[in-house]
């Protein structure tokens, strides 16, 4: 099989296929008639960059076990009767494959993987349906938008902190993606889209159940996280949310169902909080989970991994909740590394490290990296003194590093624990930082200023 295709249209089969049935999508169009939105769907140069993103994506199977490699093929085989069935409006989605995977707060999240060939069709939809939806979409929204992101979203919410819209609305959203009302979303959707094969295709997506143990269970609301298309549904649906705290004057920022509203004042921040309540649950269906939602200082929530400082000019730092799941994920890291070769070990923890402080490259405040680059090296030292194992091998090394028999002797044979060695003056000698570099420790201090220098 060849690989994923270089560039949209590369690695299909030449003249036969996905190719050559695209090649017709558009047959019957007369003149320099715009095309039914169905027909741009299924066109070659669409498809082909669908195909290209789905490759580049990879992903799990869906329930009928087709992998991404195997897609090309299929298509080739079956892609005539596919597109004769998607331009008609009788195509049947499968069912997703239904997976749990844990949340950071403890919890739960449902994860609904469709078949390699309903992401592509997925794909391919909303590669149509993005440039329809997004111009029209708040200038507060971030969240799965072309040319927007996380750090955008986190730059505009301090900007309304120093503006003096010092207190948040922290909004919360019941279990979003399963509460979702079908019939509320398609009636959104069906504002700007007339082609009823393609509000018939969403709707028998949204529809198309889940598979858990062989067996499929129905779905009458939500929609499944997963999928190329939930994404921009779900921000089709909460726009009009967007759209009255508008009208409504408010200064907000939203990334997917996360919202924060920037309000003055404890009591104006309560009256938004009730008056939102009572607009989710009649105009969208939608509910406010009351025990996560909090009226509260910016500097005592956290958005999108990052805090602030109570400064006029607010600073950026990194949320303790932040560091804590970066520790808990590197602690596993390390448990498998014991015994293994230090260097090998490094240079795995190195691009976690790497991506995350990418991803925190905004902080300001710089005393979370300082902090953790110290937990790290005690970490590093710990599995050294645990890998030494013996007293005497301990001794032995300490002497081969520097330090002096009575020294080495003692610290050796202290009985403490290897937590309380790491952290002792006699590893710290023994173990200089430099030598930690060396072995390819990544600093993430220095990783954070190099990255604030290229910027």
């Amino acid at each position: 099989m060849p690989g994923p295709p270089r560039r949209a249209g590369d690695g299909i089969a030449e003249g036969t296929g996905l190719a050559r049935h695209a090649d017709t999508a558009l047959d019957g169009t007369a003149g320099d008639e715009l095309p039914m939105l169905m027909e741009q769907v299924v066109r070659r140069e669409n498809l082909l960059a669908a195909y290209a993103r789905v490759m580049h994506n990879q992903g799990a199977a869906g329930v009928d076990g087709m992998t991404v490699q195997q897609l090309e093929t299929f298509c080739v085989e079956h892609w005539t009767r596919i597109r004769e069935e998607l331009l008609s409006g009788t195509y049947e989605p499968r069912p997703v494959r239904r997976v749990e995977i844990p949340k950071p707060n403890g919890g739960k999240r449902m994860l609904g993987i469709p078949t390699v060939l309903d992401r592509l069709i997925q794909q391919a939809l909303l590669q149509v349906l993005q440039p329809i939806f997004d111009p029209t979409f708040s200038d507060a929204s971030f969240g799965f938008r072309p040319g927007r992101g996380t750090h955008d979203a986190v730059k505009r919410a301090r900007d309304h902190i120093a503006a003096g819209h010092r207190w948040i609305v922290d909004m919360d959203l019941e279990k979003f993606f399963d509460r979702v009302n079908h019939d509320v979303l398609m009636a959104r959707v069906s504002r700007r889209i007339k082609d009823k094969r393609v509000l018939k295709l969403i709707r028998r997506y949204l529809q198309a159940g889940s598979m858990v143990g062989g067996v499929v269970s129905p779905r009458a609301e939500g929609t499944p996280q997963g999928g190329p298309l939930s994404p921009l549904l779900s921000n089709i649906l909460l726009d009009d949310l967007d759209k009255e705290l508008e009208r409504r004057g408010h200064r907000f920022v939203r990334y997917a169902d996360d919202c924060n509203v920037y309000v003055r004042s404890r009591t104006a921040g309560e009256r938004v909080l009730d008056s939102l309540e009572q607009y989710l649950t009649k105009r969208l269906r939608l509910k406010i989970n009351r025990e996560k939602s909090e009226v509260a200082r910016p500097w005592n929530r956290k958005f999108l991994g990052y805090t602030f400082t109570t400064h006029r000019q607010p600073k950026l730092r990194v949320a303790p909740q932040s560091v804590k799941r970066l520790k808990d994920k590197l602690r596993t890291m390390f448990r498998s590394g014991r015994g293994r070769k230090l260097s090998r070990v490094c240079g795995e923890i190195g691009c976690v490290l790497r991506g995350w402080v990418a991803y925190y490259r905004l902080a300001d405040v710089k005393v979370a990296f300082e902090n953790l680059d110290q937990w790290l090296r005690r970490k590093i030292r710990c599995i050294l003194w645990r890998q030494w194992k013996r007293w005497r091998t301990r001794m032995n090394e300490l002497l081969r590093r520097g330090l002096d028999e009575k020294r080495a002797h003692q610290s050796a044979t202290n009985g403490r624990g290897p937590w309380w060695n790491a952290g002792a003056s006699h590893m710290n000698q023994a173990i200089p930082n430099q030598w930690l570099r060396e072995q390819g420790l990544v600093s993430l201090l220095d990783e954070h200023r190099r990255l604030a220098c290229s910027a």
